[in-house]
């Protein structure tokens, strides 16, 4: 059998063209610019936040249920379609490190709090940055009331799971799927790299999702550079979207500068709106900011320039759109 062309000897690549993660020295060029330079500024105003609706939240299940998304923070969205309470790279820490007292620190606190969420039935993780995958969130939800969750995670990484003692795992190469209870998640390519420590990188998968239930196809891009995997995606899935394109992406817009750093793994938000266009998006959710400061934009820059931009484009704002921490954004049944 042919290897997949983004397989490797020890571990994975990208799609287009060999991504080679940045280096040390390069790491600590950016941070002593950055530190020169005050970077990143502080917020011009508070990060919006919203107190959340539990009440609907926990009702929302069954034959009633009605397609939603809430923000809880970062990349983690609790998404409610096809019957199931999904969580998306869920990180409820005060750190995004593996350090207790150092690393990037929480801004705000999840918009729903780990106790306060309905019964969790599946986990989709992106790849294995501190920033996607919380080693405590996953132990919390695994032992929540009622059994945990399925983890669908990418190659490599059910192995990690199993050994923490998460034994719930289905791990998934790219345009591999799962079901679970009628909802198929296939994990897609995506633009970035893999690395918990300084000796693993690139040995376990990457990717976004999709998920395909009758009420609701919602995509998750995880992290990543702009690439042409989105309309590689499109094209894959045209004949299950003959009804339109996916009802709501989660689409990262933060984390983007400096662009000389950033670029090959981190899209600004004019790459996100392109991203949008291509997999033709019925709507599109901005995450990926506001919760900690990974890089040089202010943490409130991206949904500015997301307004300038979509103006610019004549796009209106209920197309691709942000929202409070903790709110929740109803959305049409598909069909």
């Amino acid at each position: 059998m042919t290897r997949p062309a983004h397989h490797r000897d020890g571990g994975f690549q990208n799609n287009d063209g060999d991504f080679e993660p940045k280096s040390l020295a390069e790491l600590i060029r950016w941070r002593w610019n950055a530190a020169r330079r005050s970077l990143p500024p502080r917020p011009a105003a508070p990060i919006p936040v919203q107190a959340a609706e539990l009440d609907f939240l926990h009702a929302n299940r069954g034959a009633a249920q009605q397609p939603a998304v809430t923000w809880v923070g970062h990349a983690t969205v609790l998404a409610q379609f096809g019957g199931l309470n999904l969580l998306t790279d869920p990180i409820f820490s005060e750190r995004a490190s593996p350090l207790s007292f150092a690393g990037p620190r929480r801004e705000q606190p999840p918009g729903v709090a780990l106790h306060e969420l309905p019964a969790i039935d599946a986990v989709l993780v992106s790849h294995n940055h501190y920033d996607h995958l919380d080693l405590p969130s996953c132990r919390a939800l695994a032992a929540q009331p009622g059994g945990g969750p399925l983890f669908v995670v990418p190659l490599g990484l059910a192995d990690w799971f199993r050994r923490r003692g998460l034994a719930r795992v289905v791990e998934l190469d790219w345009w591999q799927s799962h079901t679970l209870a009628g909802v198929e998640f296939v994990l897609v390519p995506a633009q970035h790299w893999s690395a918990r420590g300084i000796n693993d990188r690139m040995k376990t998968l990457w990717g976004g999702f999709a998920a395909f239930a009758p009420d609701c196809q919602l995509f998750f891009a995880g992290d990543t550079g702009y690439s042409r995997d989105f309309s590689r995606i499109r094209e894959r899935f045209a004949q299950r979207q003959a009804g339109g394109g996916f009802d709501i992406a989660l689409i990262p817009i933060g984390a983007y500068e400096p662009r000389w750093f950033m670029a090959e793994q981190h899209v600004n938000v004019e790459e996100a709106l392109k991203i949008h266009a291509d997999l033709g998006a019925k709507a599109s959710l901005g995450v990926h900011w506001g919760t900690f400061e990974l890089t040089d934009e202010a943490l409130d820059e991206p949904p500015r320039q997301l307004h300038l931009q979509r103006t610019d484009l004549g796009l209106p704002e209920d197309e691709f759109f942000t929202l409070p921490i903790g709110a929740t954004r109803r959305l049409p049944p598909r069909g």
